[in-house]
């Protein structure tokens, strides 16, 4: 009896649903968050089918702002034999939470960086390599010069279709050596020399440097020093060496977020330390105050080391509308900032959540912010 009245439950919610139609339980489905979104997707072969279609996530997109996630990424120290012991984790600005993302496999631990939702490493016969996070696909890039470079992804436009240009900034050499400047060409799969190197201030030894892509130009400034110079893209020129550096400033990165330059970093007021944004006309390079860290936030990242050592691990990086502030030390874990920036000028600090599990066992985090779908790269990791 009971029996009976079970199956007859189970008749009548599939009716229910049945009866919505597609389009709406579409609409439905596009509300929940990202992780529940991926849970559903199991439920059954429509569901799946709709939450893959295009129209879905044209929905999801129209229920959000959007906002770049933040990316982390932590090898294991024995990097070739426990990859699979990496954490890969993505913060999601739009639901406030962080979502664990499937293993990454990447065949070398020579060198590591990422941009804008791809991977970039080397191997030990000098190839250059890249992945996304959500095209698991290895793509070797031929010869590379490189130690620990400064890199950029470029769309050349007006015609966005083109494939993506790869910018790399280093080199191996003397250590008073100029850095050397490389585009990489998708068509040719080539490394085209850009003549004239970078300029002569910027020297090899000098590793402490942060890079912007702002309207056809790739921007290197030194993060203590404020040196600073801004290569055209088009014109394959670069400008004559400025400083950009507000007074009390100890050190501070170069972003490119909310249509505009932006510098953030940490300066001394009266013998006391605050986080500052300030905003870079591109032209004359004049700054402006956009806002300060609340002091308690600031706090949050200075523990049981000394100030000096605590401060010396943060780092910024900027997409879109979001400034991410954090502490990158192997172990970390906790005392990531978020500062949105609003078109009328206003700004707002928060504090997100924590990781969900903490790091360990890692030798580096690597880290970027992204306007990659997480729900591109859940519903990928679900197909391998």
């Amino acid at each position: 009896m009971e029996h009976s009245y079970y199956s007859r439950s189970l008749k009548s919610k599939k009716t229910t649903w049945d009866c919505l139609g597609p389009d709406l339980t579409e609409l439905i489905l596009s509300y929940l968050p990202i992780p529940s979104i991926i849970r559903a997707s199991s439920v059954c072969k429509l569901w799946n089918s709709i939450i893959r279609s295009h129209s879905f996530k044209t929905q999801v997109s129209n229920h959000s702002k959007r906002l770049p996630c933040l990316f982390i990424f932590g090898p294991n120290k024995n990097f070739i034999a426990n990859n699979n012991d990496s954490h890969v984790f993505a913060f999601d600005p739009d639901y406030d939470s962080w979502i664990k993302l499937s293993k990454i496999i990447l065949l070398t631990n020579n060198f590591f960086a990422a941009s804008n939702g791809l991977f970039f490493f080397t191997t030990s016969s000098g190839k250059f390599s890249f992945q996304g996070v959500v095209n698991r696909q290895t793509m070797p890039l031929g010869f590379f010069r490189y130690c620990n470079p400064l890199i950029g992804v470029y769309n050349e436009p007006p015609d966005c279709s083109k494939p993506a240009r790869f910018i790399a900034v280093g080199g191996i050499g003397p250590a008073d050596g100029r850095l050397a400047f490389d585009i990489y060409n998708p068509h040719h799969d080539s490394w085209e020399l850009i003549s004239p190197h970078v300029p002569g201030t910027f020297k090899r030894s000098d590793i402490l440097l942060s890079s912007a892509l702002f309207k056809g130009k790739f921007y290197i400034r030194g993060i203590y020093s404020g040196f600073i110079s801004s290569f055209d893209m088009e014109k394959h020129l670069w400008t004559d060496i400025q400083t950009l550096r507000p007074p009390g400033t100890l050190f501070s990165y170069l972003i490119s977020c909310q249509g505009q330059l932006v510098l953030a970093g940490l300066c001394s007021v009266n013998c006391n330390l605050e986080f500052k944004l300030w905003k870079i006309d591109e032209k004359t390079l004049d700054f402006s105050e956009i806002g300060v860290m609340p002091g308690d936030m600031l706090s949050s990242f200075i523990g049981k080391k000394g100030i000096k050592e605590k401060l010396a691990c943060l780092k910024c990086i900027g997409l879109g509308d979001i400034v991410y502030v954090f502490n990158e030390e192997s172990r970390w874990s906790k005392g990531v900032c978020v500062c949105e920036i609003y078109d009328s000028g206003k700004y707002r600090w928060t504090r997100i959540p924590d990781l969900p599990q903490p790091v360990k066992n890692v030798q580096m985090v690597v880290s970027f912010s992204s306007s990659v779908s997480v729900l591109d790269i859940l519903l990928k990791g679900k197909e391998d």
